[in-house]
């Protein structure tokens, strides 16, 4: 439990926002994450979020992963950005061994799909691989 927690922390920090005017939209926004934990499908989730026009501003900021770990170390190993897409991957090594990786594809103004995948170690044995699927959709203006 302890892993999947600390897996989505890592994907909140990552997931919902906006990029910049090549990319997103500010306004409204749904976003529906649908995980798969071990194979196996787990609850499916959306919120909405406004996105003000300095919260689209910077894509890169926005949707790159801040890690947030207990008796562990987190470095950046891959990250490439462009305004239509970005690509980045995290490892963190300690009593918590975890390999994450994202991609967001901002494919028009109004929507974008992200996959984030995590494989949690412990004491060199798996405890948990998960992909989670993110799409984003414009639905308006903020209130």
């Amino acid at each position: 439990m302890r892993v999947i927690a600390l897996a989505l922390g890592i994907l909140a920090a990552a997931s919902p926002t906006g990029a910049h005017a090549d990319g997103l939209q500010a306004g409204l926004w749904k976003v529906i994450n649908k995980p798969v934990v071990n194979g196996s499908a787990a609850a499916q989730t959306q919120n909405s979020r406004c996105l003000s026009a300095a919260d689209v501003a910077d894509l890169d900021k926005i949707f790159s992963p801040i890690a947030r770990t207990t008796n562990s170390a987190c470095e950046r190993v891959e990250h490439e950005y462009t305004p239509q897409r970005l690509r980045w991957r995290l490892q963190c090594t300690g009593q918590l061994d975890m390999d994450v990786a994202g991609e967001y594809v901002f494919d028009t103004p109004q929507h974008y799909t992200g996959t984030i995948t995590t494989q949690a170690a412990m004491l060199g044995r798996v405890i948990q691989n998960s992909t989670v699927t993110i799409e984003g959709t414009r639905v308006g203006e903020c209130p």
